[in-house]
């Protein structure tokens, strides 16, 4: 992202110079950027709304690169967006895919305590789960789990019934549709490079040229602090990128899981861990693991960054968090190299998975914010500006809750619109 040189014309003067203008303009076609465009189209008939993306598709990073399951909120503390926003947005998830006709299936979740050691956690979980809502959700034993799972194996867990998949790719298109539909405008393979705000709109520059916005949205995901901070140079929080890996059961493996099992979470750790997930086409997925990313977009390592390698080991906070998280760091590489750890990590839950029945699958990487102390930004985190409004942190469950959060957004906008 660079910016402009000197010279350049005031703000106020550009209205006069720029052909291309709209209402809102909205960086990013994931999900959440489609759900808040379509969101803005349905609150304002009449706005005029364009969305911009860099790739040359929509949802090709995060949106288009996970296991699919449409959370019901077991793991997020209550009270926050998280669990709120995931909540509000499976329900109208549901409802929408409902009525597009997209596949979804309640395959449910089994979340297990392998030993005794872990039900203390197991609580804990339930308690968050209970006061988040969670429908259905049960407490069971060891013959509960054989029932649910009959390949799997632990003392105790916690039955989501209602946790589904679906492929959020087909959300996606579905969501241009909307939009287009509307006589909004979705346009591919168009970076935007800065942003400038003044007091009546913002120029969003891009690789195509310069447009004129009343409101600019930013869901730029994997870029989305970089593009923050032109507008807000004080934030002081990094997307540090982390590179998940999945593998996959061999098709005649895939029998031995029914639907989602999922560990209690280790609070030692700062990401979930192995899981397995039966996805809405049928294959299972295995995993991810979680390791420093060499670059936003390195989903291979002919994708290394210099530059985003740069940011990283020149920020202090990712220093600090490699330094509470040796342990992490030291169970989590291993992992990415090795498909007989990974199957070892398996056989916790599933005791007849062995190396032989892992295949290589696809990689994501997740946009994790980082403050300057080492710590992980947990929750979604929003920006607002006088005329540009930021998502700055949006991972999981942000898939599930994208309808939602498309609804907090347009009302922001709206605000905005009407100032």
């Amino acid at each position: 992202m660079t910016g402009r040189g000197r010279g350049r014309p005031r703000l106020d003067d550009w209205s006069e110079m720029i052909d291309d203008r709209a209402d809102v303009v909205v960086v990013g076609a994931g999900v959440v950027g489609l759900a808040a465009a379509r969101a803005i189209t349905i609150d304002r008939p009449g706005t005029s709304v364009l969305v911009l993306e860099k790739e040359q598709r929509v949802a090709t990073h995060q949106s288009g690169r996970n296991s699919g399951v449409v959370h019901a909120g077991v793991y997020y503390v209550p009270g926050s967006l998280k669990a709120e926003l995931c909540r509000t947005g499976k329900t109208a998830l549901e409802r929408y895919v409902e009525e597009r006709g997209i596949p979804i299936a309640h395959s449910g979740k089994v979340i297990i305590a392998v030993d005794d050691g872990e039900i203390p956690r197991l609580d804990e979980l339930e308690r968050r789960a209970r006061a988040n809502g969670v429908e259905g959700l049960l407490r069971i034993g060891a013959e509960g789990i054989k029932e649910l799972e009959p390949a799997a194996t632990g003392v105790a867990g916690l039955h989501s019934p209602r946790t589904a998949v679906v492929d959020f790719g087909d959300l996606a298109a579905a969501l241009v549709e909307d939009v287009t539909g509307a006589g909004a405008s979705v346009l591919t393979g168009r970076a935007v490079t800065s942003i400038e705000e003044g007091e009546d709109g913002a120029v969003v520059h891009t690789s195509a040229g310069d447009i004129h916005a009343g409101v600019v949205l930013a869901c730029a995901g994997l870029h989305s602090d970089r593009l923050a901070r032109v507008t807000h140079p004080e934030l002081d929080a990094r997307v540090v990128p982390f590179r998940g890996s999945y593998l996959r059961l061999r098709a005649d493996k895939e029998h031995l899981v029914k639907g989602n099992v999922y560990p209690v979470p280790d609070p030692r750790y700062p990401f979930l861990g192995v899981h397995l997930t039966r996805r809405i086409d049928g294959e299972v997925w295995v995993g991810p693991n979680a390791s420093l990313a060499l670059g936003r977009e390195a989903y291979k390592l002919s994708g290394a960054s210099l530059r985003d390698l740069r940011d990283v080991m020149l920020y202090p906070g990712f220093w600090r968090f490699l330094a509470k998280n040796v342990q992490a760091a030291a169970r989590e590489i291993p992992l990415t190299l090795s498909k007989r750890l990974m199957a070892r990590a398996v056989r916790r839950y599933i005791p007849e998975v062995q190396a032989s029945d892992l295949e290589s699958g696809p990689a994501g990487i997740r946009a994790q914010v980082m403050r300057r102390d080492g710590s992980l930004v947990d929750d979604f985190l929003f920006l607002d500006g006088r005329r540009v409004i930021h998502v700055v942190n949006a991972p999981s469950p942000a898939a599930t809750a994208s309808l939602a959060i498309g609804d907090v957004l347009a009302a922001k906008v709206a605000e905005r619109l009407d100032a």
